[in-house]
């Protein structure tokens, strides 16, 4: 069973990824979730239409940094 989506604001995704052992200070964790000139943001948070905070889902969160850590590996092994 699939479970529901979990919004989480910064810092309660700070929270998350220092759980994981990411460490990263409010100013971070803000630069992360900001647009840069492109228009484009490092992680995929949203702006929440009620609040009008940002917000990401929780296990995307984590899905993004396991894929990459996959990723990390796979290049490791393949590079031989």
């Amino acid at each position: 069973m699939k479970l529901p989506p979990c919004y989480i604001g910064l810092e309660q995704a700070r929270q998350v990824l220092a759980e994981i052992g990411v460490e990263l200070t409010p100013r971070q964790m803000k630069r992360a979730a900001d647009r840069d000139a492109h228009g484009h943001r490092k992680l995929p948070f949203f702006v929440d239409p009620v609040e009008g905070t940002l917000k990401i889902e929780k296990g995307t969160l984590v899905a993004i940094y396991q894929q990459l850590q996959s990723d990390a590996v796979r290049d490791f092994v393949d590079k031989d």
